[in-house]
């Protein structure tokens, strides 16, 4: 069974057992967390969104991603500007996929 879920304004293709990397939540490691905002399970489309679905996960892992590196300069002007980013993650492994 396969779903379409929505969190951090993303949307990502799920089943269950899938791990997934998610917008950084406010959960500790091994905590469980429940996705109510699904849009589709296997062959039904929500108006946007399907009551009675209940995806749920657990959180493996809190990390950041590689640095990826913003490069600003006008060649004429002497201007340089450079700057790193990592973006925070959750990791999450999905447990279940119940449709009520």
């Amino acid at each position: 069974m396969k779903a379409v879920i929505e969190t951090g304004g993303k949307q990502y293709i799920v089943s269950e057992g899938s791990i997934i990397y998610v917008e950084k939540l406010d959960l500790e490691e091994g905590k469980k967390i429940k996705f109510d905002k699904v849009l589709m399970v296997d062959d039904k489309v929500g108006t946007p969104y399907l009551n009675g679905v209940e995806v749920t996960g657990e959180v493996v892992k809190n990390g950041k991603a590689k640095k990826i590196v913003i490069f600003k300069y006008n060649q004429k002007k002497k201007y340089r500007k450079k700057q790193g980013h990592r973006q925070p993650y959750t990791k999450v492994e999905i447990k279940s996929i119940k449709v009520k």
